[in-house]
């Protein structure tokens, strides 16, 4: 595959240069006219959004390619910061408190920050003529999770970022006789299921020097992760949109078929957190090598400068397995999310999603089908580049955090539902807890 992706890399370059880039310019729209308006696009880390002076080919193309659009539709478009994570959504909800008409504004804002803007009606509908949101490039996790009533009031362009993942350790795997790569084959025949991973557990928790202790540890990581991805791979939801409103469905045969599965596997499986250990022990426990998988976030290990970058045991990774009711692999998603503040009139809003459709398009002549690569193959195998990480990108496999719509998924599910499951039964707890859940939705659909 690395090959491969080498040569079409090449092939590529080589098109780019033979095939004129503006013969991939969109077709003009006519009738969309800014006025000479200015257009921020607002996000939490690009600082003043000044150019390259010193612009390689593609930053090149790409500046060329928004002067075009800018000519075009009679505007100035510029992308930079406001605010940072923590303090942007205050900056927007200012704005739209006392907005400022002489320039127009769009807002990519982190995914956690948005529900209380969402349930005061702060964002407009992207819904309108002038996009189609069925379109592969609208991220359907993303539009699912901001939709309401019928319409979408966030989006997110491109493929999911891969979020919750199995990783797994060779040298344990191997020291145990398992050759990692039968987990791959099942992963990539469809058979890699709750019974598959159970069966390899119970051959990877063992007391390997005979002292009446565990040694060894099938399981370690994120309890919660572990929990919400049993859900939504045996087809279950924690919330779900039921004719346009949003839904406690924990309580679905399926979602508790699976957070009793779940608590078995954990409760017998996992490693246990030392005394007085922090709630994060296990990601140094990681990668001392007693466990053999580790249930985390894809960004824990692909990314530069990850937690398991100074891991001394070679790593691999697959998707969390498929359970008797599900249907395929999913990982529950977490993009930025760009939204347009409710002060525009109708005409105005559906402009600024057609615009943004325009800016966020691939640079004409460098449409890179493979760059999202970069040097993950210096992480791990390929085969967790090539299969997992690049399943985990694709929309069938990406599922929307809906409770994210009621705020923090510690404040909404962790206390009375996620943090007690070890000792307690599901069913009890979602009881018990029901009413609170439908109150909360029942806030959230209101007009």
């Amino acid at each position: 595959m690395k090959k491969l992706v080498s040569l079409l890399l090449m092939a590529a370059m080589m098109c780019a240069l033979l095939v004129p880039a503006f013969a991939e310019y969109p077709d003009v729209v006519e009738g969309i006219d800014f006025g000479g308006a200015t257009i921020y696009i607002y996000d939490y880390w690009s600082g003043d959004g000044a150019r390259n002076e010193n612009p390689n080919e593609e930053q090149a193309a790409q500046y060329a390619y928004r002067d075009w659009l800018e000519e075009t539709y009679n505007c100035k478009l510029v992308q930079m910061q406001k605010g940072d994570w923590g303090s942007q959504i205050t900056e927007f909800t200012n704005f739209v408190s006392a907005p400022d008409y002489s320039y127009y504004t769009l807002w990519i804002i982190e995914p956690g920050s948005v529900s209380a803007a969402m349930k005061q009606g702060y964002f407009a509908s992207w819904n309108n003529d002038l996009i189609d949101l069925s379109e592969d490039k609208w991220n359907k996790a993303t539009s699912d999770r901001m939709s309401k009533g019928g319409e979408v009031y966030g989006v997110y362009t491109g493929a999911t970022e891969p979020r919750g993942m199995l990783y797994f350790n060779k040298k344990v795997l191997a020291d145990a006789g398992i050759d990692y790569n039968t987990i791959y084959d099942m992963q990539k025949d469809g058979t890699w299921t709750w019974a598959a991973f159970e069966d390899l557990c119970k051959q990877l928790t063992y007391d390997a020097d005979n002292d009446g202790v565990y040694d060894v540890y099938a399981l370690i990581g994120s309890g919660d992760d572990f929990y919400m991805l049993s859900v939504v791979n045996n087809g279950g939801a924690m919330f779900s949109s039921v004719d346009g409103k949003l839904t406690p469905t924990m309580n679905s045969d399926v979602a508790l078929e699976a957070l009793n599965w779940a608590k078995s596997v954990w409760t017998t499986y996992g490693a246990p957190a030392p005394e007085g250990a922090n709630w994060d022990w296990y990601k140094d426990a990681w990668k001392q090598g007693y466990c053999a998988f580790y249930m985390y976030q894809g960004y824990g290990g692909f990314n530069d400068n990850s937690e398991m970058a100074d891991m001394a045991d070679p790593w691999g990774a697959v998707m969390f397995p498929v359970g008797p009711s599900g249907d395929t692999y999913k990982h529950i998603s977490s993009d930025n999310i760009t939204v347009i503040p409710a002060i525009y009139d109708a005409e105005t809003t559906a402009k600024l999603t057609f615009i943004y459709d325009m800016w966020t398009r691939p640079t004409p002549g460098f449409d890179d089908e493979y760059g999202w690569i970069g040097n993950k193959y210096n992480y791990t195998d390929a085969r967790a580049v090539d299969e997992t990480y690049a399943m985990m990108r694709e929309n069938e496999h990406a599922v929307g955090n809906l409770c994210l719509n009621l705020g923090t998924q510690n404040d909404v599910l962790g206390q009375p539902l996620l943090w007690q499951l070890g000792g307690n039964d599901p069913a009890s707890l979602i009881d018990a807890n029901m009413a609170s859940w439908q109150a909360m939705c029942d806030e959230f659909n209101a007009d």
